[in-house]
C-alpha cells in the first residue's frame, strides 16, 4: 500500500475519494508507483466509477480520482513536471481545448484509439479523444407544440417569439453551439441568427438545461434547447420525471447536415507519471465493453461504431450527427463568445 499525503489547503478541498482511495491521494512517492493511474476528473464520480473498476478489475491496476467542477487545469499548470495527474477526464470538448491550449496535455500516439475513434471526434495531433457523445436537441412541449421536426435556423424564425428557453449563451455548451452556426452560416449570417434566437426568448438566459424543460412544463416556453443526457438524468428524478414527460425530443437538422453534437472525453496529462497506464485506461474506456457501460451509466451515445446506445437513449430515435471536426469549431469558439456579448444575447429579448 503505498504511503499517504496529505493535500494542503485548497488542494484537500477539491479531493473527493473515488474506489479505494482515502481522503488523502497521490503522494509524491505513490505519484511513481506501479501499478496505479491517477486522474484528474472534471466528471462527476458516480458516472466513471463502474468502469474504473472494471479496469481494476481486469488490469489489476489502482484508480485514483481527483475531483472537481472547476480549476483542475490551472492546477495541473500550477503543479508543472511535479503535478502526479496521468489523464484529464472532461465532460465537453471546450475543457480538451483549454487544457491542451495550456500546455498540461500531451500527444498519445494509439492504433487502438486512433482506430476506435473517428477523426472528427479527436484532437489532429492526439492530444484527446473523445470517449461519449451527446447532442443538443430542442425539447418541445408535447401539447403545444404539434411539429416532430426541427432545424436550428428556424429558432430565429418570428413563429416562435416569446417561446424559447435557454441557458447563458457563454455556457460552453452554447458557445459549441453557436460555433457549429458560424462553421455553417458564416460570421454575418450566424449573428442574424442569434438577434432572431435572442428575440423569441421568453426569459432572459438563466439556468441549465433542465430548467428549461422545467419552464416548457410549466408553460413559459415551448421549446428549450438542451443536451441529450438530461433526459435520462430527469426519468431517474421524482420531482423532474413530469418535466421529462411534458416534452419530445426533437433532433434539428436531421434532414440534412445533422445535429449539433459535443463529447466527454479525455487526455493524457503532460507529465504523466504513469505514462504506459494512463495509456491502457484510455484504451479501455474505447473497448467495447466500456462504452457501453459509459453510454448506459450517462444516458449518452457511444463513439465506437460496435456500440450501442442504451435502450433509452433508441428510444429517442436515431442521432444523425453533424459530422464537423470538433477541432475545426475550436478555433471559431472565441468569435461566438464576442457575438454573445455583441448581440447582448444574455440580457434577454428586451435587448
Amino acid at each position: 500500500m503505498p504511503h499517504a499525503l496529505h493535500l494542503r489547503g485548497a488542494i484537500a478541498a477539491l479531493a473527493v475519494p473515488v474506489l479505494a482511495l482515502a481522503a488523502t491521494l497521490l503522494p509524491s512517492v505513490a505519484a511513481h508507483a506501479e501499478g496505479e493511474v491517477n486522474i484528474y476528473s472534471y466528471r462527476e464520480p458516480g458516472l466513471i466509477d463502474p468502469i474504473l473498476k472494471q479496469f481494476s478489475k481486469e488490469t489489476g491496476i489502482k484508480v485514483n480520482v481527483i475531483y472537481s467542477k472547476d480549476g483542475l487545469i490551472e492546477r495541473m499548470s500550477a503543479e508543472g513536471a511535479n503535478s502526479p495527474a496521468d489523464l484529464l477526464l472532461t465532460p465537453e470538448s471546450g475543457l480538451l481545448i483549454q487544457a491542451k491550449a495550456a500546455g498540461v496535455t500531451q500527444a498519445l500516439n494509439s492504433k487502438t484509439l486512433e482506430d476506435a475513434v473517428p477523426a472528427s471526434l479527436r484532437d489532429p495531433e492526439d492530444h484527446w479523444f473523445a470517449l461519449t457523445r451527446r447532442a443538443r436537441v430542442v425539447y418541445a412541449s408535447k401539447d403545444r407544440v404539434a411539429q416532430n421536426a426541427i432545424t436550428y435556423e428556424e429558432l430565429a424564425d418570428p413563429k416562435w417569439k416569446g417561446k424559447i428557453c435557454i441557458r447563458s449563451g457563454q455556457h460552453t455548451y452554447n458557445i459549441a453551439l453557436i460555433a457549429s452556426m458560424i462553421a455553417h452560416l458564416g460570421e454575418e449570417k450566424a449573428e442574424a441568427w442569434l438577434i432572431g434566437l435572442r428575440d423569441n426568448l421568453a426569459r432572459k438566459p438563466a439556468g441549465g438545461d433542465r430548467e428549461g424543460v422545467r419552464d416548457v412544463q410549466a408553460g413559459l416556453c415551448d421549446l428549450a434547447v438542451g443536451n441529450t443526457y438530461y433526459m435520462a438524468a430527469m426519468l431517474k428524478n421524482p420531482e423532474q420525471k413530469v418535466w421529462a414527460d411534458s416534452v419530445k425530443m426533437l433532433f434539428p437538422n436531421a434532414a440534412d447536415r445533422g445535429t449539433h453534437i459535443n463529447i466527454s472525453g479525455a487526455a493524457l496529462a503532460a507529465h504523466a507519471p504513469h505514462r504506459d497506464n494512463a495509456a491502457k485506461l484510455m484504451e479501455f474506456f474505447v473497448s467495447h465493453e466500456a462504452q457501453e457501460i459509459y453510454a448506459e451509466a450517462n444516458g449518452e451515445y457511444p463513439v465506437i461504431a460496435s456500440a450501442k446506445p442504451s435502450e433509452l437513449v433508441k428510444s429517442w430515435g436515431e442521432l444523425k450527427a453533424d459530422p464537423i471536426l470538433l477541432s475545426d469549431l475550436a478555433a471559431l469558439r472565441k468569435k461566438a463568445s464576442e457575438l454573445v456579448d455583441k448581440v447582448r444575447f444574455d440580457a434577454g429579448p428586451s435587448s
